[in-house]
């Protein structure tokens, strides 16, 4: 659940008064747009993306212009622009106009969950504007916050002291930077990331002027919701799949999805973060979908995610995969059992399909779900193997890449004779 950009992250900022650019939407008039350009030189146009997307200025989706013909020109091509990140296309839909901020300066900052100091952590410098990763270990300051007093002048003004940052931007930082612990903590945020906070020399002194946006909501926080924002505003994509399993976020648990390709033939449940990694780059453009299911989902909601994710993919795949590490606290008799009733539902409604069903988990009650899962196969007389959390997860999936291929030379035809499927 990701927000990137300063369409909303503008009205997030306001909350806590934070400086920010002159931040217009779509319906922005020509008059209006004058405006802008007399006020601030220049303006900025960018394309609006749902859930997090990032490296828009190094695909060349940023438009700088100086005059209403190039503004306008600008706003035809970014629209409805297409952005590309591995196997993933986003669609815009609208573009910001966002007034030039002229600035010496540009910082770095942000909060997020640090698993080195296992509590929220402050990253900042004064040479933003970058990606963080291309900036060495010196140029940057990790300060670890303590939940329970949050961020204070002093972590801001020793951290950039210790990077010998110029004296005439520490003390306006100090000033403002602390505000945005409190829309990181009040809200249910994992990260909180503003890059970059220009120095503006406007109004006769430095102001911190935040003129990009990006952060990430705890799903299980209910704080999130005080913000009321809209629902679509998550969904990576507008598909029907992805729409109608993003509803089940209000549930306990994580139903994180996004398809690959919609010509797939393998479709994967996974669960957990490193599966989910692991599974989407060795099965490639085989996958049908992404997703991470865990958390401990309860029946109900594990019920709902396999009918609606069987309802849109099983017809065209080879094969189902189950597969995620050894769990710590998820019931795994009540996730198999939650999946093996939505496959008998799939077949009772739509009837019989040809797959081979592979599964790769480990945790709780595993042995007991295992055999209600290998139970309702029997049934539907649907071959499968099991593997337990001792094997490999990518000699599992190898596996699910060599029985893929075996279903599309005659493994299919061999179950579909078996099943008495014409």
């Amino acid at each position: 659940m990701q927000i990137t950009g300063m369409q909303w992250g503008h009205k997030l900022l306001d909350l806590v008064e934070f400086p920010r650019s002159d931040v217009r939407g779509a319906e922005i008039s020509v008059d209006e747009i004058k405006e802008m350009l007399a006020k601030h030189g220049q303006v900025f146009i960018k394309p609006v993306f749902k859930g997090g997307v990032g490296k828009k200025g190094k695909s060349g989706l940023i438009g700088r212009v100086d005059n209403v013909h190039d503004a306008l020109a600008e706003k035809k091509r970014l629209y409805f622009a297409e952005h590309r990140d591995g196997n993933a296309v986003y669609k815009a839909d609208g573009v910001t106009f966002e007034g030039g901020v002229p600035a010496d300066y540009e910082v770095y900052f942000s909060i997020s969950d640090n698993t080195e100091f296992r509590t929220p952590a402050m990253t900042i410098t004064h040479h933003g504007g970058v990606d963080i990763e291309e900036l060495p270990a010196e140029k940057l300051a990790v300060v670890p916050i303590d939940p329970l007093t949050g961020l204070k002048a002093f972590h801001v003004s020793n951290a950039l002291v210790k990077l010998g940052a110029p004296q005439a931007i520490i003390s306006p930082l100090v000033q403002n930077l602390p505000k945005l612990w409190d829309l990181y903590n009040n809200y249910g945020m994992l990260m909180l990331e503003l890059n970059p906070i220009r120095m503006s020399t406007a109004g006769g002194r430095l102001t911190p002027v935040a003129c990009d946006f990006k952060c990430s909501f705890d799903q299980d926080d209910p704080a999130w919701k005080r913000l009321h924002l809209p629902s679509h505003l998550f969904a990576s994509d507008d598909s029907d799949f992805e729409q109608e399993i993003n509803q089940l976020r209000t549930y306990q648990g994580q139903s994180d999805v996004y398809v690959i390709n919609d010509k797939g033939n393998i479709t994967a449940f996974t669960f957990g973060g490193g599966a989910n990694a692991m599974v989407t780059e060795l099965l490639g453009e085989d996958a049908t979908i992404s997703s991470d299911f865990g958390g401990n989902p309860p029946y109900e909601k594990m019920h709902d995610i396999s009918r609606i994710t069987l309802k849109y993919w099983l017809e065209q795949s080879n094969v189902l995969f189950i597969i995620g590490g050894k769990a710590n606290n998820t019931d795994i008799f009540e996730t198999f059992r939650a999946m093996g009733d939505g496959i008998k539902w799939y077949f009772q409604n739509y009837g019989p399909r040809p797959i081979f069903v592979i599964v790769g988990r480990g945790g709780p009650n595993l042995v007991r779900g295992m055999a209600y899962l290998r139970d309702t196969l029997d049934q539907l007389g649907l071959p499968y193997r099991f593997f337990g959390h001792d094997s490999a997860m990518s000699e599992v999936i190898n596996y699910v890449r060599a029985v893929n291929k075996w279903m599309d030379n005659g493994g299919k035809e061999e179950i579909k004779k078996k099943l008495g499927i014409k």
